[in-house]
């Protein structure tokens, strides 16, 4: 075999190879200097700006509403409340559920959720301008961090005598921090609550890598280093996949950091060496120099080790994902499934370049499915492997060490973050995410620094590729900014991915979820429509339909539209009880008894549908069975103030007044504010002649609501029976005020009128 000459080694470079290093670097750094102005130089004001163009960007997300996912993972979250024990956040997933249970996405990042408790304690309930500063913080501390992360990515690592770290790439490391600082692409982890979860792990992440830097800090002895920082590094590694899943990849960078600027390994040269069998292979020093097999046996065990802690904790099988989430993911043909996975890479890389198409969700369609080669959409994946195939080449076979230094961990940081979200090792349950890009934006910004370096140092036109820094960074703050904005409430976020993702689903079923809570039910069935003629198995857009055509009394088309969702989802539980309340309006009474029944069979904790089943039992005047199933539905949530309600008025009905009167003292008792309780509990203890405590519970409900015309009125009747005939009067002339079209307020009325026409009669 032939044998190319390899380039020089950089492996045994000494104090002369690392001058001639530094002043490779300054050169490359000095070709910025045209953009970067001298004063910003000095760490303080370098860091200042940075953070100060983190908040200009963000800011305005500080006043949001908690949206999208935040609902699920901060408002119905259990586990922030005092009443969750601390012990269950550890045995929870992300969003409040058991991970041991069928429905857990096994997202497990106790400390994010820890975090969000402590919001919610401090703040004194989910208050979101807490939850949104401690957020836009994070990212501004980040963006400040990374000044020093760039500083040894671009710079190397070299220490002064006495210890303190030298920054050999002032100016690349601000421009790179600056432009990660004002990406758009951030918007959802910095305004979106729940992006808390990536903030934390990217912290963490480079709290970790620089803390594995400190393990070098004796630079002028060769071959030490600190083994207690390379397992701080570790275990800040640890933390950082506790905050979030992509935290453990930092003991990835970590090790190639080690491998190119502590080790000063040349990848291909040693690979040369291989093929051509180099015997210099076979000298101990060449992976022990400086301890580095032995660190590189450290992070391979400590990353192998709480790799497999969290599979205990997590279990066994992995997260149940559906074909709407991933479908690529799906495909039957291999083929298929790399085209788009490829596919999918590119799309990320076209947010990192140019962020103007933003989305919350990029699933149900917003994405068609590539299944030929033929399709145009190819093209960017051939583009995508001919910018990485250049750049690693470059990384590999250029002759200038730093360059290669730069390209390869530029690269490391951009693709070793983003692998557990590649679909190589599992399947994930998104399409794209722009939340995953956070920390390997990183790395693009590093990557095209150091192009702007490389175009500074080989053009004239400098002022040219100034005003084109300049203006990225421009466009991207006045980006950032808008799209903050555009989180600060649902409405505006679910509107502005229409223009983007058209095709989407969930996009239209979000929008008119939507106005449906806003009252707006014609504009959302329009949405829900699309939603549905988008995704024909959409069972949750049916499900939302058919409530609001039942609500419309359009009960045959919300019966059809209930009756394909639980086909489509045999346990949809809430679409089964749906499907029973639309019945029981159609009087199919034996259909719908069986669909509140199948509904409970596939969610056996489902007060709402106990609540429905007992209201058809007392319909069909059985009246027994309708008390049980209220009873359990006051088990299963015993603040279920309709439920209670229900027994009070059915036994009250029935002649049962003392069973109801105890029926109310005990509703009353686990939920003492409830006004609608003290009115039923008030009217038993009235026909019972407990007059004095009928009242108070009246006077307590109208003090609660004073415009209810039937609190009025029933406490007038109250005054009527008890002889208080004036107070009597007084109450029915407010009820009737309230409401003129009661019929019975007039008829007691007119009957307390001709009383007291015959008492004066009497009297004169």
């Amino acid at each position: 075999m032939l044998c190319l000459q390899a380039v020089s080694s950089q492996q045994n470079a000494g104090p002369r190879g690392r001058r001639g290093a530094a002043v490779r670097m300054a050169e490359w750094d000095a070709s910025l200097d045209h953009i970067i102005p001298s004063a910003v130089l000095p760490p303080f004001w370098a860091k200042f700006l940075v953070g100060f163009a983190s908040l200009v960007c963000f800011a305005q997300s500080y006043d949001g509403d908690f949206v999208f996912d935040d609902s699920e993972a901060i408002v119905n979250n259990k586990d922030l409340r005092a009443e969750t024990p601390l012990g269950d956040l550890w045995h929870h997933d992300f969003w409040g559920s058991r991970l041991s249970s069928n429905t857990s996405h096994k997202s497990y990042r106790p400390l994010t959720v820890l975090t969000f408790r402590m919001n919610y304690y401090l703040s004194g309930g989910f208050h979101p301008v807490s939850f949104h500063i401690v957020n836009i913080a994070l990212h501004g501390s980040i963006s400040v961090l990374l000044v020093d992360v760039f500083s040894v990515l671009f710079g190397g690592l070299q220490y002064t005598s006495k210890g303190r770290r030298l920054n050999l790439a002032p100016r690349s490391s601000l421009l790179a921090a600056l432009l990660f600082a004002v990406h758009p692409v951030h918007t959802e982890c910095v305004a979106g609550v729940v992006g808390r979860a990536d903030l934390l792990g990217a912290l963490f992440f480079l709290l970790s890598f620089l803390g594995y830097c400190k393990a070098f800090r004796e630079t002028n002895k060769e071959g030490t280093h600190s083994t207690f920082w390379v397992l701080l590094s570790i275990l800040l590694g640890a933390v950082a996949m506790l905050c979030k899943e992509q935290g453990i990849t930092v003991l990835g960078l970590n090790a190639i950091f080690d491998i190119l600027v502590i080790g000063k390994l040349n990848v291909l040269e040693i690979v040369r060496k291989v093929l051509c069998k180099d015997r210099s292979l076979e000298s101990p020093g060449m992976l022990q120099t400086g301890g580095l097999l032995f660190r590189m046996t450290l992070l391979a065990l400590g990353g192998a080790g709480v790799l497999y802690v969290r599979w205990k904790i997590m279990g066994t099988g992995p997260p149940a994902f559906t074909e709407v989430d991933n479908p690529a993911s799906f495909a039957d043909s291999m083929l298929v499934r790399a085209i788009n996975y490829n596919y999918y890479y590119s799309l990320n890389a076209w947010l990192l370049l140019c962020p103007w198409w933003l989305c919350f969700d990029w699933s149900m369609g917003c994405i068609p499915l590539i299944k030929s080669v033929g399709d145009w959409r190819v093209i960017a994946l051939a583009a995508l492997w001919f910018c990485l195939i250049g750049l690693i080449c470059q990384a590999l076979c250029s002759e200038d060490s730093h360059k290669r230094r730069i390209l390869t961990l530029g690269l490391g940081f951009l693709i070793i973050p983003f692998l557990p979200a590649s679909n190589l090792f599992f399947r994930v349950g998104f399409v794209v995410a722009e939340r995953v890009l956070y920390l390997p934006s990183a790395g693009y910004c590093m990557l095209l620094t150091f192009g702007f370096a490389v175009l500074s140092k080989h053009t004239k036109k400098k002022k040219l590729i100034a005003a084109l820094i300049l203006g990225i960074l421009f466009l991207n703050m006045l980006r950032s900014v808008i799209r903050s904005g555009e989180w600060r409430s649902e409405d505006q976020l679910f509107r502005s991915a229409l223009s983007v993702c058209p095709l989407n689903a969930k996009v239209h079923y979000n929008v008119g979820k939507n106005l449906a809570d806003k009252g707006n039910q014609t504009a959302a069935i329009r949405y829900y429509r699309e939603a549905v003629r988008l995704n024909p198995k959409y069972v949750h857009a049916m499900n939302n339909l058919g409530n609001i055509l039942k609500e419309r009394n359009e009960l045959q088309e919300a019966e059809e539209l209930l009756s394909l969702a639980v086909q489509i989802q045999p346990d949809f539980a809430a679409a089964w009880m749906n499907l029973g309340i639309v019945q029981n309006s159609l009087k199919r009474f034996q259909a719908a008894e069986q669909s509140y029944l199948t509904a409970i069979k596939h969610r056996r904790k489902y007060p709402d549908c106990y609540y429905n089943l007992g209201r058809l039992y007392a319909d069909l005047n059985r009246h027994v069975d309708a008390l049980n199933a209220w009873r359990n539905a006051t088990v299963l949530k015993p603040e279920h103030s309709l439920a209670w309600n229900n027994m009070i008025i059915l036994l009250d009905n029935t002649g049962n007044l003392a069973q109801a009167e105890a029926v109310g003292r005990e509703a009353l008792e686990l939920i003492p504010n409830d006004h609608s309780l003290m009115f039923s509990l008030a009217n038993v203890l009235g026909k019972s002649q407990k007059y004095k405590e009928s009242e108070a519970l009246f006077l307590k409900a109208i003090k609660a609501h004073p415009n209810t015309a039937s609190y009025h009125g029933n406490l007038a009747v109250l005054y009527h029976r008890w002889g208080h005939l004036d107070l009597a009067k007084k109450h029915y002339e407010i009820s009737l005020r309230l409401d003129p079209t009661a019929s019975g307020t007039k008829e007691n009325y007119g009957l307390l009128r001709r009383k007291l026409e015959q008492m004066q009669k009497k009297n004169v």
